[in-house]
């Protein structure tokens, strides 16, 4: 896909972007290197033109297709703060060829996809905020892609409109645009260190309103148990199954501390996947809590009900090893009380009342807070992610620009 030119972005507007972006595929992947598909290059290499196109400085893709940028500031003294959002989509649901439709001044009733799914308002009760406005959906074969192409196009919009309207006063901003946040490996190849922003900001949220400020711990393990392979004609008294074990480890779970079981503040230990065989079984566990005492004390029923196997079941073995995780950005963000108010009070200046809920998972922003670069989430306007039902409000869409050029304009009024 060609870039368009300075004129058109400039003009075209925030669902226009949008339209456009989903239209290129990017899913994140298995691959081991980040960007983890190749496929995701093109989002980078487009947003890499555009970014010349519009006339912005330092602009950059690194070896991990991370695409950096910088706007100068007009306002002498203020604040370099930067904007984020991720441009791979999902792997778990269709994610290519993904056929956009705007269905204007939407009633209030069933959305019906030519591909057959169906948007019900009872399901999906964000629909019911947003009786008018003019919903963007897939046609039903794939997801739509908001997440997080939304937050990608409303950060260029945001770009093209201070660059349109020079009056409006602003610091440096630096932007940045990631692959591979599906993954959760994008991120950590961020160089902190060239992005010399006192805050930023990711654009990965969803319904209008939204500011995040809190998030997971996460703690990923990578389970493994170990039996004892036989004949089954002969196996009485000699295998011991490590799926059979396996099965009874998961199940051994506490029923109270399951994703589907639980909500707000609560956390859950997961078994995210399975395989192996008699001989041996891996487990994919996920630890999730919003304190550090509650992945200890999850970490601590772990390694109890492995232990249990192993008294249980003479000769089987067990072991765990970390694999991955992040930390909650609440204690990082707090450092500096101005990332967090003014985002409010940037939402409020919109006309909007500030959804202040913790995030039951994570973004990027909480890696890079752990990174040292304090950085909420923000609203995008895109609902029900993942899903062939995803959804997304062209008017939520401009209230997230809107809260985006309130947000750079209160920094400029700000000193380092």
């Amino acid at each position: 896909m060609n870039a368009p030119q300075r004129d058109q972005l400039l003009a075209e507007g925030v669902v226009a972007k949008f339209l456009r972006y989903v239209q290129v595929d990017s899913p994140s992947g298995q691959g081991e290197g980040v960007p983890s598909t190749e496929e995701q290059w093109a989002m980078a290499r487009l947003l890499e033109a555009e970014l010349k196109a519009m006339g912005l400085s330092d602009v950059k893709v690194d070896d991990h297709a991370i695409v950096t940028a910088r706007l100068p500031g007009n306002r002498e003294g203020a604040p370099t703060i930067g904007l984020l959002a991720h441009f791979d989509t999902f792997p778990g649901t269709p994610g290519h060829g993904v056929k956009p439709l705007v269905h204007r001044a939407y009633d209030g009733g069933e959305i019906r996809l030519p591909a057959g799914p169906v948007l019900r308002p009872e399901e999906l009760p964000g629909l019911r905020r947003c009786v008018g406005h003019d919903i963007i959906t897939s046609d039903g074969s794939t997801l739509l892609g908001a997440d997080d192409k939304a937050g990608v196009a409303e950060i260029m919009e945001i770009l093209c409109r201070l660059i349109r309207q020079p009056e409006i006063p602003h610091g440096p901003i630096l932007v940045g645009f990631t692959p591979d946040e599906e993954t959760g490996r994008g991120v950590r190849k961020f160089d902190v260190a060239s992005f010399p922003a006192v805050a930023a900001y990711t654009f990965d949220g969803s319904a209008a309103g939204e500011v995040e400020s809190e998030n997971f711990n996460a703690r990923n393990l990578k389970v493994t148990i170990a039996g004892r392979s036989a004949h089954t004609g002969t196996a009485r008294g000699v295998m011991i199954n490590a799926v059979q074990l396996a099965a009874e480890f998961i199940s051994s779970i506490p029923a109270t501390m399951r994703p589907e079981t639980t909500d707000g503040y609560e956390g859950f230990i997961h078994a995210d996947a399975v395989s192996g065989n008699v001989e041996e079984v891996t487990v994919k566990l996920l630890l999730r809590d919003f304190s550090e005492e509650g992945i200890a004390r999850q970490q601590a029923i772990v390694e109890s009900l492995l232990a249990g196997l192993e008294q249980r079941y003479p000769g089987a073995r067990t072991s765990w090893e970390q694999t991955g995780g992040y930390k909650n950005m609440k204690a990082g963000v707090s450092r500096d009380p101005r990332v967090v108010e003014l985002a409010l009070k940037a939402v409020r200046e919109a006309g909007l009342e500030p959804v202040q809920k913790p995030i039951r998972g994570g973004t990027d922003g909480s890696v890079l807070t752990e990174m040292g670069l304090p950085c909420p989430n923000l609203f995008t306007g895109g609902m029900n992610y993942h899903s062939r039902t995803e959804w997304a409000s062209a008017q939520w869409m401009e209230k997230a620009v809107e809260v985006g050029l309130n947000l750079v304009q209160l920094w400029a009024a700000e000193r380092a």
